[in-house]
């Protein structure tokens, strides 16, 4: 799977912060403690990272990525209930806008860190 060490460490670097902050914090208090467990990994990381969204080589919008790590791997931080295919459309948009290969979607929900691992299509 495309870069699925990098990943690997990424998720594993969430469920870290699930397993010491646990659930019920704001997504920003999550995002600060990746921040941390991301860097401690030896991974580069960028937050906030604002991002234009081309068409045709021209800008048409912009859109501000939660994480972005290696400058690979958009990462989408949430803390809800439950991830919902908005939120999974929204990561492939960022991915075509981009041209990054590969999106997380990070929820820390009630019982668990729910995963979604999306790929830009070629």
């Amino acid at each position: 799977m495309l870069h699925s060490e990098l990943t690997e460490k990424i998720i594993a670097c969430a469920y870290a912060v699930y397993n010491k902050m646990g659930y019920g914090f704001l997504e920003s208090v999550y995002e600060r403690c990746m921040l941390i467990e991301l860097a401690d990994a030896g991974l580069n990381v960028e937050a906030q990272k604002a991002l234009k969204v081309l068409y045709k080589g021209q800008v048409v919008g912009d859109f501000v990525a939660d994480v972005i790590v290696n400058d690979t791997v958009i990462v989408e931080l949430k803390s809800i209930s439950k991830i919902v295919k908005a939120h999974e459309i929204q990561l492939v948009n960022y991915l075509v806008s981009t041209g990054k290969p590969v999106g997380l979607i990070l929820n820390f929900a009630k019982n668990k860190v729910e995963v979604k691992r999306k790929v830009k299509e070629l």
